[in-house]
């Protein structure tokens, strides 16, 4: 029996708004889809290559796109012509990217976010279970061992980066009916271990800086994804490692290589496993499984 194929969805017609007097932003659908985000990525992947005038910066999210720009340059109206036109010429059937495929270590169950979790438990939807329980009992999963080698067993893509600086949003990358869906907190907890591995609604985040958060917690990572001071060798371009269109590898390690890797992190010696491929939007839908396989291939 083959693999099951991505379905492809219907997007209406993009919906342009005004944002002060120097922001668009762009609705391509009203939920989160793999066609909706990679429409939003290749757009604004092609607003960054055109070297529009007075562009200051792109952002784009799950099914939308925001673009900051400098007025006197360019009027909004003009911007909003040249987005429908690029809109228009854009067919993910033949569209490419270039991609970092990130792999990022996850000490799944760690004692730093069960200590958390267990302060927060009259702020969850079932305080005699821990986040990692209560998520596998609601997704059908025999239990938290079954329900970690789903989440660990398929690659993520990073469809933002936003709420907090450096936080990455990512989307499993398999067919609709195998996506893991959990809520929020009933109430938001008031700390957050610095590096947890959160998820909500359909997202996977990791927590850059420790805070507040409401993301059900499953893990903790040992490698940064945020280095304001870029004083890793991989943040020397940027103070953030993951962004939108990247591919996330969470992979299940223990304590001891935690340790480990955690000691060569804090020593400015880690050297981050990243792959580029150039994805292909038409082979995922096409087959997922062995083409998230294929990707994955590119780590060491």
């Amino acid at each position: 029996m083959g693999e099951s194929r991505i379905e492809r969805q219907s997007l209406p017609s993009p919906r342009y708004e005004y944002g002060a007097d120097d922001h668009v932003f762009v609705e391509l659908a009203e939920s989160m889809s793999f066609t909706a985000n990679f429409k939003a990525q290749a757009i604004t992947q092609e607003v960054r290559g055109r070297d529009l005038p007075g562009i200051v910066e792109v952002a784009p999210s799950n099914a939308s796109y925001l673009i900051h720009f400098d007025p006197g340059q360019i009027q909004p109206d003009d911007l909003i012509e040249d987005l429908r036109d690029i809109e228009d010429e854009i067919d993910l059937t033949e569209y490419t990217w270039e991609a970092r495929v990130i792999d990022i270590p996850v000490l799944y169950d760690d004692p730093w976010t069960h200590e958390t979790l267990m302060k927060f438990r009259d702020r969850h939807q079932d305080p005699d279970a821990t986040d990692l329980e209560y998520s596998a009992r609601i997704n059908g999963f025999d239990g938290p061992e079954e329900f970690i080698e789903a989440h660990a067993g398929a690659p993520h893509m990073v469809t933002m980066v936003g709420f907090v600086p450096g936080l990455p949003w990512t989307f499993q990358m398999v067919p609709r009916d195998q996506q893991i869906e959990v809520p929020k907190y009933v109430q938001p907890r008031t700390e957050t271990p610095s590096r947890a591995v959160g998820f909500g609604g359909a997202f996977t985040a990791i927590y850059p800086v420790q805070g507040a958060g409401g993301y059900q917690l499953f893990g903790r990572t040992p490698v940064e994804v945020l280095d304001v001071g870029q004083e890793l060798d991989t943040f020397a371009d940027s103070m953030v490692l993951p962004n939108p269109g990247d591919i996330i590898n969470f992979r299940r390690i223990d304590r001891d290589e935690y340790d480990s890797i955690r000691e060569e992190v804090e020593s400015g010696e880690y050297g981050y496993d990243i792959g580029t491929v150039d994805f292909e939007p038409e082979e995922f839908f096409e087959r997922p499984e062995s083409y998230t396989q294929q990707l994955t291939e590119v780590l060491d």
